[in-house]
């Protein structure tokens, strides 16, 4: 190993790190390790300043690895790959060891058990690093088009959006007519446009592109190949399907939510006069004059906030998150109630307000034209019962007065309901995409990847990987848009090399890595005269579960084999001199 030239920066991070961790020792540690050449410690590693540093040591030292013990490979493994190869040096001999939240930030109360751990740490990014070879990413083609699962607002603006940037998109919905909820609604909030008018704009856009096609009444069936060249089968019809074959390059999922639908007796739902927020938008947007509910005018309303969500028990499928929009909708639908009926009594019952934003501007609106606004606690939710003349009691102890009851009698309840799911099983199962523990598609990163997901090529916008208004699902299907036209629009894409590979002499097909790998890459093969597995390297997302499934080992893994992995084992338990600081 000892022709290996390494260099290893260890970060303060402004004190993130060196506040809890003696980063000089750190870097008197790493500097005696086999193969270190060069060993610095910087204030900031990813600042400009360091950056030009490393490369600059890089060449002058010959450097042919890199290790950087800093924050998450989240935040800054490409910043430190980009400098390698900016610098002559293969990106992939580089290694990021994360000291700050596994070690400094973890012990803050234990500086020397922090040291000792973060050398420990550092030397083991070291033994990775004396094993690295020098990869390359691996390039496929990419087909210029690309489809759209779910043709709401998102999916609608997502398949302009491409075909303007000269993409062809194929638009697949599986209602028999396309807009979604948006297309039920009259105004919006914030910008008061008719919801009705903005799918109309956007279905006319749509039939002005050729370079767009829609099927309604249609679903993905089936799903093969990989990034830049999938095929899709689609179902078209109910009764007597056709089956459309389509070959893309990228997929955009756009599949929307469903409402929380409240029990059959929950506050009174369903015995009258009881009404989700869904209910009573239709019930504004299609009074002509003052709103009327079964022949009589509605001159008093309470809403009831967080029924179905923020809640882990006591309620049948309710859900433990919260939705986030209900607040400002359910704020927006009184100030609507408030135009048609301006003597109407309102009362906004709550578990929190979170009109975030700038949509606080609506919760000061409501205020300001006459709303009541009363809290409630979490365990002691309001009561509903029968009042005189047909119209319904509503009490709740008011936390804003220190649990005072108050009791108002309403011509009508609006239960406000969360944002739930689709129930999208067979298309989860066609296309691989991963939910999370609410239910909806997760993205890889909410803030640095936030349409992204596992499967490469595939994006999710809207509110089918979480609760969104119209106008932040509007935002993330342009992002999704970007994404797929950076992919697109080059003609290739490049992935990453750290994947499975076979050793084809040790390897006799039995099956068992194709059986525990998530993705479906393995297949088998005829070579010289025997059966042994592939991995497509399309397909393959290098999440190593195929390598301790072969009883052979014949699998491994690049950039992180065995023997690097079995190296930095070692690193970490072998004795260090400072045992004081272990």
């Amino acid at each position: 190993m000892s022709d290996r030239r390494i260099g290893v920066y260890i970060c303060h991070c402004g004190g993130n790190i060196s506040d809890y961790v003696d980063v000089e020792a750190v870097r008197e540690a790493a500097g005696k390790e086999a193969g270190v050449v060069v060993a610095k410690t910087a204030m900031f590693t990813c600042s400009d300043a360091t950056q030009q540093e490393i490369m600059e040591d890089i060449r002058e030292n010959s450097l042919d690895g890199l290790v950087v013990a800093s924050c998450s490979p989240k935040l800054h493994l490409y910043t430190f790959r980009d400098v390698a190869k900016r610098a002559g040096l293969n990106p992939y001999r580089y290694t990021q060891v994360n000291v700050r939240e596994q070690c400094s930030w973890a012990h803050t109360d234990d500086k020397e058990g922090a040291t000792g751990k973060a050398v420990r740490l550092v030397r083991a990014g070291i033994a990775r690093t004396l094993l690295t070879d020098s990869l390359e990413p691996v390039i496929i083609d990419t087909v210029p088009r690309a489809l759209v699962v779910g043709a709401g607002i998102a999916g609608l603006r997502a398949a302009v959006g491409l075909s303007d940037i000269g993409i062809s998109v194929y638009l697949v919905e599986k209602e028999k007519s396309v807009g979604g909820r948006v297309a039920g609604l009259g105004s919006m909030y914030p910008h008061g446009r008719d919801g009705n008018k903005l799918i109309s704009q956007l279905v006319s856009e749509i039939g002005k592109r050729e370079n767009i096609v829609a099927y309604t009444g249609a679903e993905v069936v089936e799903k093969s190949g990989s990034v830049g060249n999938f095929n899709v089968r689609v179902r078209v019809g109910a009764y007597k399907p056709q089956f459309v074959d389509l070959n893309v390059g990228s997929i955009i999922v756009a599949t929307g939510f469903d409402t929380f639908q409240p029990g059959a007796g929950e506050y009174g739902y369903g015995t009258g006069r009881v009404v989700t927020l869904d209910e009573f938008r239709d019930l504004l947007d299609s009074s002509g004059g003052r709103p009327v509910y079964n022949g009589k005018e509605i001159k008093s309303v309470a809403y009831i906030y967080c029924v179905g969500s923020r809640r882990d028990s006591g309620v049948e499928k309710a859900k433990v998150y919260c939705s986030r929009y209900c607040c400002n909708a359910a704020v927006h639908a009184s100030l609507l109630a408030m135009e048609k009926n301006p003597r109407i009594h309102q009362y906004h019952l709550y578990r929190d307000m979170r009109t975030y934003g700038r949509y606080e501007l609506l919760y000061d609106q409501a205020l300001e034209a006459g709303s009541t606004f009363l809290r409630f606690g979490e365990e002691d939710p309001p009561a509903i019962s029968g009042g005189p003349g047909g119209r319904l009691r509503v009490s709740v102890k008011d936390l804003l007065t220190f649990g005072e009851e108050v009791e108002m009698e309403v011509d009508l309840v609006v239960l406000v309901t969360p944002m739930v799911p689709r129930q999208n099983g067979a298309l989860v199962d066609v296309l691989k995409l991963p939910l999370g523990k609410d239910g909806f598609f997760n993205e890889i990163h909410p803030k640095l990847r936030p349409v992204e997901t596992v499967v490469d090529g595939a994006f999710i916008c809207g509110a089918c990987q979480g609760p969104k208004n119209s106008s932040e699902s509007v935002a993330s299907a342009l992002a999704a848009v970007t994404q797929a036209a950076s992919l697109l629009k080059k003609g290739y894409v490049e992935l990453e090399p750290l994947m499975a590979v076979v050793d084809r002499d040790i390897c006799r097909w039995c099956g068992e890595c194709g059986k525990a790998c998530p993705y479906g890459a393995i297949s088998k093969e005829e070579y010289q005269g025997a059966e042994i597995a592939v991995v497509s390297e399309a397909i393959c997302k290098g999440c190593g579960g195929c390598g301790p499934a072969c009883p052979k080992n014949a699998i491994d893994l690049k950039g992180y084999t065995d023997a690097q992995v079995k190296a930095m084992i070692d690193a970490l338990v072998a004795e260090w001199g400072h045992t004081s600081l272990i």
